[in-house]
Parts: C-alpha cells; structure tokens; sequence
C-alpha cells in the first residue's frame, strides 16, 4: 500500500481546507493559465478535457480565463462561455475533473481595453476611460497595436453586471463548482480599480469607493446565481499589470478588502510578484498584510512560490493557500511531486508552446510515475 504521508517540510500544504462551500483536499491550487486550445468559436474541445483530468490532484483547480461575451474576449483560441453551445462543451471538462476526484470553478474574463478592435468587427474596446493598452495584442492574424478604448457609459453598466451574471448562471449548467471574477492583471475590473487607467468622475471614479463600485456590483451579480461561499475573486494589488497602475495602492485595494469582507465571497486570490519575478515584477511591497487584516475569508497566493516557500506561507499563517501556474504545465501530478519531495519537471519550449495548438506541451507531460516506470524500463 502506498504511503500518502507528506514530506514534513511541505505538510502545512496537505491539509484540508474549505473555500467557502467547496471543500478542497490540499492547499496547492491550480491557478488560472490562458492555454488557447479552444476549438473556433471559442468552444472547449476534449484535448482541453484531458488536460483538466490530469491536473484533478489539486485542492482546487481555477480554470483559465474564460470569455464572458464577445465584447469581453480578445484572445485567439481562448474559450467562452456566453452561449449555449460553449455551456455545453464545458461539461466533459466539469464531469472529467469530478470523476478524478477534484473540483475546478470558472474564471470569469473581460478584457476591457486589451481587446482588439479585430474582434470586435472594427469598434473599439471598452473600458473604465478612454485609454489605450500597452500591446501589443495577440489576434488572429498576428500581433497588432492595441487601439485607444472607448469609456463605458453610465447606461451600460447594468448590461456589463447582466453579462457576468449569464456566464455565471451558465458555469452552474456546465456543472463547475463556483466561478471566480477576474479582478486582476489589467484586465476591465482591474481597468475601473486602478486610477492609473480609472480617470472617471463619476459614481464609477475618483474615491477607491466610487472605482471598487463595478467590482462590487459584479460581485453582487455572481453572488444572486452561487451564492456567496461559491464566489471568489482574483486580484493583483502591488505594482504595475498591463499598464495599469495605481498611486496608492493601499487605499484602494483596502477598500476593495472591506466589499469582499462585507459580501462574504468564497475565497480572495492576489497574484503577488516581487522585485525578482519571474513573469512580471515589481518593487511595490504586497498588499497581502492589508488584505490579511481587512478580509477574514480564506486568502490565497500566488507568483514563484516554491513547495518550501509555499509551505512556510501556508504554516505562518500569511496565507491559507497557495495556487500554483506555470509549474502546472509541465507537472500535471505537481501536488503529487510536491508530497515526496520530488523535482519539478521543467517547461520545454516555452513560453512557445504555452499557446499553441494542438497536445504538444499541453497534455504530453508524464507524471512522476510515469517517470519513474521509463527510467527503470531504460
């Protein structure tokens, strides 16, 4: 009988834990990785099955970032889920995940600016104020500059909180176990929070209560579907994430604390790099001891932990969880590896093949077992 006794310098990560109603196995989260293997049409295929059955290990997989509307989705072969036949092709994946014994919630996307006017028939993208992204943009015919946005009216938000809320309604026919708001990384949410790209004077901007406001009422949308114990939110508090910034973090995250803490949602996830990061960095310090203090739910990290580190975060009480990306890729069975102590397994050709299609570096990666059976047959 195999031994499932963690290595003690990991154990912290191996207890269970619960995530508002969803209880989780570990602490090492999936976290949400843009993949691009959608079939056209922005409809998940069986390859994007696979890949989620071989990382059911987890105590929680977030799915990659997932199109709320066309409007909302600028990214080739990423999927959605706007649309009754995109609903239905997230199905396997949800029963898949399940049969394998983990549990995976929705990531729910609007790109705002960084939408390109290719995928929007030539009008221009949306955001919290006329801005324009830093680019340049993925399309499907190739890298393009991003094109100046145009500023949300009043009269539209409610059309904005309605597309989050039939998303979510349509995760919960796809059989997910609860949705997060992408809140971080520069995208719309992000674009309303930071006053970097927030030059708002409405009920929408200035105060860090008038641009936490879309945030709130998004969250309050997704809330009237879940509930609130299935609801979580992503954020990325310190430093600068696609071109927007914010002169003061602390005030406005704080208050984005205080909403989350008074809504009661699942769980909060902040994507938190340092000054020597190794997808983005930064010298802003984290905003994860202010949150800590203001959001008494379950906080989650993320950005170049190692087991270790994740561990100590989790055994301190910095942090209830820890979510893992990149190392996902190429480790499939990565809590596994992490439980006995073994290596991660490297990312070949990358950041290549991240998005490409087809199985090459997606679904192609063994697990340590299967490791181990071809050394010892060499």
């Amino acid at each position: 009988m195999t031994d499932l006794t963690p290595i003690a310098a990991t154990a912290p990560l191996f207890e269970p834990i619960k995530l508002g109603a969803i209880e989780a196995k570990n602490r090492i989260l999936m976290a949400p990785l843009t993949r691009g293997r959608s079939d056209p049409g922005s409809i998940p295929n069986e390859l994007m099955t696979e890949y989620y059955r071989q990382r059911a290990g987890a105590g929680l997989i977030i799915s990659e970032a997932t199109g709320i509307s066309v409007e909302g989705l600028g990214w080739p072969a990423a999927p959605g889920i706007w649309n009754a036949q995109q609903t239905e092709a997230w199905k396997p994946v949800t029963e898949a995940v399940h049969e394998a014994g983990g549990k995976i919630v929705l990531q729910l996307w609007h790109m705002g600016r960084l939408v390109h006017p290719d995928f929007l028939g030539g009008e221009p993208p949306v955001s919290s104020s006329a801005t324009t992204g830093p680019g340049p943009a993925h399309t499907p015919s190739g890298r393009k500059p991003l094109e100046q946005a145009r500023p949300l009216r009043l009269d539209e938000m409610p059309r904005i909180v309605a597309d989050y809320a039939r998303a979510a309604a349509n995760a919960k026919e796809a059989g997910f176990d609860g949705v997060q708001l992408h809140g971080a990384n520069g995208y719309l949410i992000d674009q309303f929070l930071r006053n970097g790209t927030n030059l708002r004077d409405d009920d929408y901007g200035g105060s860090p209560a008038n641009r936490t406001r879309l945030m709130r009422e998004v969250l309050e949308g997704l809330i009237a579907v879940w509930g609130a114990d299935r609801v979580s939110i992503r954020l990325s508090p310190n430093g600068e994430s696609q071109g927007a910034d914010d002169s003061d973090p602390a005030s406005v995250f704080g208050e984005a604390a205080r909403v989350l803490e008074n809504l009661g949602i699942s769980f909060v996830e902040l994507r938190e790099p340092g000054p020597e990061g190794t997808f983005g960095s930064t010298d802003v310090p984290p905003q994860s001891p202010l949150i800590r203090q203001l959001y008494t739910g379950p906080l989650v990290l993320n950005s170049d932990y190692t087991a270790e580190d994740a561990a100590a975060a989790v055994a301190s009480g910095r942090c209830d969880a820890v979510s893992f990306g990149r190392p996902y890729i190429s480790n499939p069975d990565l809590e596994e590896r992490i439980r006995v102590g073994a290596p991660f397994a490297p990312n070949v050709d990358v950041p290549r093949s991240w998005y490409l299609p087809g199985p090459a570096g997606y679904v192609d990666y063994p697990t340590l077992a299967e490791e181990q059976a071809r050394v010892a047959a060499e």
